[in-house]
């Protein structure tokens, strides 16, 4: 299967720099780019792609603005590129909704993996980042759903596979390391994954991942 990827980044050489990359593999496919937030959504409406991968720092709409927009309309999946391994866009980016979260320093290597990866529909925070950033929302108590709070009440709506799967989550395993740890199908840890993102209102997998966290799961 071709993934097929917006690339949305302001800086130009930046921009080419990634197309090149992620032309290199063949089983990505760069489809649409993008100077700024707003072109960035307008192609993702118009192409429907499976990724946008997405700059936080951009004119005209900011990146996490940006996110928010295609994550709601459920236009694509989005993974941000960030400088910083812990600034205000992270935060706001896995709020709007973002699979995924890598550092802009990142090896070629790295970023082709983190598209297939958050494509097969698995979060991915950059190494230098997850340990980090869910320490920093357990510490703070920064809310990653509305309404915020981690009341562990929430969490009664799951069943006791359901709770599982999401602790696994917290532990920020795979898919694949999942269906191991939890001696079940790859697909029936995928039909979990989405049960437990639907019943808790949450976006992404990562947002669950600091939900457990947060919960102690």
């Amino acid at each position: 299967m071709t993934v097929r990827v917006v690339v949305a980044e302001d800086q130009s050489a930046v921009r080419a720099g990634l197309v090149l990359i992620l032309g290199s593999a063949p089983d990505i496919e760069v489809v649409g780019e993008a100077a700024d937030g707003e072109r960035a959504v307008e192609l993702a409406r118009a192409l429907r792609p499976d990724l946008v991968l997405m700059d936080v720092q951009m004119p005209r709409m900011d990146g996490v603005t940006a996110t928010g927009i295609v994550v709601s309309e459920g236009l694509a999946d989005v993974l941000v590129l960030t400088t910083f391994d812990l600034d205000a866009y992270v935060f706001g980016a896995l709020r709007a909704g973002a699979s995924g979260f890598l550092l802009k320093n990142a090896e070629a290597r790295e970023l082709i993996e983190a598209v297939r990866t958050v494509a097969r529909g698995e979060g991915l925070i950059a190494p230098a980042v997850t340990r980090r950033l869910i320490a920093e929302f357990a510490a703070t108590g920064r809310p990653v759903r509305e309404p915020s709070g981690t009341d562990p009440s929430v969490l009664d709506v799951l069943t006791p596979r359901e709770r599982e799967v999401l602790s696994t989550l917290g532990q920020g395993l795979s898919n694949a390391e999942i269906a191991v740890r939890l001696d079940m199908a790859e697909a029936t840890v995928k039909t979990h994954v989405s049960k437990v993102l639907g019943k808790l209102a949450l976006r992404s997998r990562v947002q669950a991942a600091v939900l457990a966290q947060e919960l102690g799961v």
